[in-house]
């Protein structure tokens, strides 16, 4: 989302000038929002090292692309090129070989290009992250050893979610890989509508019509796969457990400690068949759902991306290089000042939070849904009165 070197440096001079200073500045009295930032800045290091290495993937310092790794690969075949089209490029050299050619820059195939690319990074990304959830759903699963929720959540959720999103991100992939010119919303959409069409141009390997068919069963058969068994299963433990069966076969398990919430709730160490089905029915629809609209999310990362961009090259074009068009010291020193107090201001205080907040909304909601229960200890605000004197 804060893919920019020449701002990323920026925000590390700024870390670095804290943590270098850091002794002192922790004595003395800081504002608010210096204060913010000062309590963060291993977290806005991070932030600055990232920003640096996105920039180079994308290739601009200030919105200014830079031949960094070599020369571009293409060249002006004729001087249709040379009016902001790519129309008259021709492929000389072998591809860039880190990051975005420059000679997408200022052309009019710029924001197309960039918006296909970003959006799919997007996707690959926010579908990595949340199999990365999932896959700790399963390691919850082991150490509270309940083999329903290996068997009846993570794996029919894995089945899920990669049935479509991986599935779609294969995709993107391979059309990266061999330059197809297929419609990959038209693939997924018709995946559902018309399975059984043929794909036409929209064809990226051989047999695709059959691994979509499959891929879709396995979708279907994995909603049901976590919506029922595990209700039943766990009605069938409590009763055998009340059938005079060991109780140390469910110690330290997640049925226990549901059999327990339920003994507590009403005394007489009941099963709530119904409570238990509808809150496996809830979360089930939440992460049927949630694949569909956590990935949708993910999308903001090509949009505060886009958004950085296009307003660093505002700055650029219309601040710098309008008051150095002037060829007068005097506007050119006012454009400096307003370019310096823009870019301070708007891209790296307020791009800065906005980015850090959207990636802090990823990782809450759209990641950590797929294993944070909140099931353990009761929450309790801070509170000076609750201290002992020993903590005091």
């Amino acid at each position: 989302m804060f893919g920019d070197w020449g701002h990323g440096i920026c925000l590390l001079l700024a870390t670095i000038y804290l943590i270098g200073r850091e002794k002192k500045l922790s004595s003395q009295k800081l504002g608010d929002i210096m204060e913010m930032a000062f309590g963060g800045r291993y977290v806005i290091l991070l932030m600055a090292v990232f920003s640096i290495y996105t920039g180079f993937i994308y290739n601009e310092f200030f919105s200014v692309p830079f031949e960094l790794f070599g020369p571009s690969a293409y060249a002006c075949r004729d001087l249709s090129c040379r009016d902001a089209t790519t129309a008259g490029l021709i492929k000389v050299r072998p591809t860039y070989p880190f990051g975005l050619d420059p000679v997408w820059h200022g052309s009019r195939s710029e924001l197309p290009f960039l918006n296909s690319l970003k959006m799919k990074m997007s996707i690959i990304i926010g579908v990595v992250q949340m199999n990365l959830g999932i896959m700790i759903s399963y390691f919850n699963a082991r150490f509270f050893q309940s083999n329903l929720n290996v068997w009846f959540q993570f794996i029919p959720q894995m089945i899920f979610l990669n049935s479509l999103f991986g599935y779609l991100s294969v995709l993107i992939v391979m059309k990266w890989w061999t330059g197809s010119k297929s419609d990959l919303y038209h693939v997924m959409i018709y995946m559902f509508l018309s399975p059984t069409d043929e794909l036409g141009e929209n064809q990226l390997f051989n047999g695709q019509k059959t691994v979509q068919l499959v891929l879709l069963l396995l979708a279907f058969v994995a909603v049901p796969w976590m919506l029922f068994p595990k209700p039943f299963l766990l009605k069938k433990q409590h009763q055998d457990r009340h059938q005079g069966q060991s109780y140390a076969l469910l110690e330290n398990t997640e049925e226990s400690l549901q059999v327990n919430s339920n003994h507590d709730a009403h005394g007489h160490g009941e099963f709530e068949f119904s409570e238990v089905f509808v809150h496996q029915m809830i979360h089930t629809i939440e992460f049927v759902l949630g694949a569909v609209s956590n990935t949708a999310s993910y999308l903001r990362l090509w949009a505060l991306s886009l958004a950085h961009s296009e307003l660093s090259s505002v700055f650029y074009d219309k601040v710098l290089l309008t008051a150095w068009g002037f060829n007068n010291w005097i506007i050119l020193i006012v454009g400096l000042i307003v370019f310096v107090c823009a870019t301070v201001g708007v891209l790296l205080l307020m791009e800065t939070l906005s980015a850090f907040l959207h990636a802090l909304r990823l990782h809450w909601v759209e990641f950590q849904n797929k294993f944070y229960e909140g099931d353990g200890y009761k929450f309790y605000p801070y509170s000076f009165a609750l201290l002992d004197d020993d903590d005091e």
